[in-house]
């Protein structure tokens, strides 16, 4: 060493300090490199995502590799820097300098400096660096392979798998937030649509059915001028039949056969009963994607929701479900132009009491409970736990209600205060 000028060793350890920075930012850049989109440009063909993704399926070698290597130069670097710092303030103070001055070089150009840099844009670090670690690796196997031997056999001890000890799997509240962590990249309508489908395990029959009371039915003993006229004005293309009682339903017909029907001149109770289709039921504890798979398995589009008892509870169709999923098909979702909430003038929203909450819950972007009844009627006596006789204002959940109007023991319309739901100027001047 006496024989090397230190202009020489300032080089040679500026070399070993740039090598010390590229294998930290190579481990910083490996194990922070988004692994769902590796795989996605691994699929792609891309030869930098396959290195990496190669380097990455045993995490015990690239990490072992990266820290022999890193070691290396930083032992040399500390030799080196040594040997300058005696040269140039003598065997006392040499040492200590070196120490000082090496380990704050380290940190800032060799440790912090690169690894922050590779956390920031993994990619563009990790690719580059997989040319030289894949072959470096195949080179010092030997050395490698007999470091993770070691390490191995002690995590063996904790009981410790390393080559199966990282797992991708994402649950489905860890893909709820990807998705909204997705940002511009998917549309906010693209995201509610994802999220929705996640949600469907979540969501029973009994959340999006239509009520037994608003089902459209024909009492097909009614006089048969009537029953012409129910079909002729129904607007839904399946239509239930039943006999003086809903729970004693007979089928659905669809308007398609009775149009057939009326065009050859057969329409008639009995060919209208010879029409009607097999009615499907589902408990209304079904949740909704597995009913929308057993649809699909038995091709229904319509079926009706019973309880524990197998009394008729509703109604629900595939309609519905893909309504769960993207929203209405025939009318708006905008608040002001909702069928059951209505905006009023001074920020008040009055809101039919039969409303389902879940839907006003999306719609008016609340928060009401939805465990237990399914409309705002049957929120409110739940609450109140009596029929109220008059007006009553009441907090629930934290929003003010005001009861406006009751009619044959059924809240029919509340209003929603202002206070949580202040609409914009443009939606007041629709």
């Amino acid at each position: 060493m006496d024989d090397i000028s230190t202009s020489t060793l300032f080089i040679a350890l500026g070399v070993l300090i740039l090598l010390s920075a590229y294998f930290s930012s190579s481990e910083t850049g490996m194990m922070s490199i988004n692994r769902y989109r590796l795989k996605h440009l691994q699929n792609e063909g891309n030869r930098s995502a396959q290195r990496v993704q190669k380097l990455l399926d045993r995490p015990d070698r690239l990490i072992g590799l990266i820290l022999i290597g890193n070691n290396l130069v930083n032992i040399a670097a500390a030799s080196l820097a040594t040997i300058i710092c005696i040269r140039l303030f003598g065997d006392y103070w040499g040492p200590f300098a070196a120490t000082l001055g090496l380990t704050l070089i380290l940190l800032i150009f060799a440790e912090v400096t690169p690894k922050t840099l590779a956390a920031l844009y993994p990619e563009k670090i990790a690719f580059p660096s997989s040319v030289i670690l894949l072959p470096l690796l195949t080179i010092l196997y030997p050395f490698v392979a007999f470091i993770n031997g070691i390490t191995n056999g002690i995590l063996a001890l904790l009981k410790i798998n390393p080559v199966n000890g990282s797992d991708d799997s994402l649950s489905r509240e860890e893909l709820r937030t990807v998705v909204y962590e997705a940002g511009s990249l998917i549309p906010q309508k693209h995201q509610d649509m994802l999220v929705s489908i996640l949600d469907l395990e979540n969501v029973t029959a009994e959340d999006i059915m239509v009520p037994r009371a608003e089902i459209v039915a024909i009492d097909i003993n009614d006089d048969w001028r009537k029953i012409q006229k129910q079909l002729t004005q129904a607007q839904h293309t399946r239509v239930l039949l039943y006999r003086d009682s809903i729970d004693d339903s007979v089928g659905f017909v669809h308007a398609r056969d009775a149009l057939r029907l009326l065009s050859k001149d057969q329409f008639t109770k009995a060919s209208l009963l010879r029409a009607v289709r097999e009615i499907y039921f589902t408990p209304e504890s079904t949740p909704l994607h597995t009913l929308m798979y057993k649809f699909q398995a038995e091709k229904e589009r319509i079926a009706l929701v019973v309880d524990e008892y197998g009394d008729i509870m509703g109604l629900v169709t595939l309609e519905d479900i893909l309504e769960e999923i993207i929203g209405d098909f025939t009318t708006s979702i905008v608040p002001d132009h909702s069928k059951e909430a209505h905006l009023q003038q001074d920020g008040s929203v009055l809101v039919d009491g039969s409303a389902n909450i879940r839907d006003l819950n999306k719609e008016m972007g609340w928060n009401l409970p939805i465990e237990g009844p399914k409309t705002l009627n049957g929120l409110l006596l739940e609450y109140l736990e009596e029929i109220p006789e008059h007006k009553v204002s009441v907090r629930l959940a934290g929003y003010p209600l005001e009861i406006v109007d009751i009619t044959e023991n059924m809240i029919k319309t509340v209003r929603v205060m202002p206070e949580y739901y202040r609409p914009s100027e443009d939606s007041l001047n629709d």
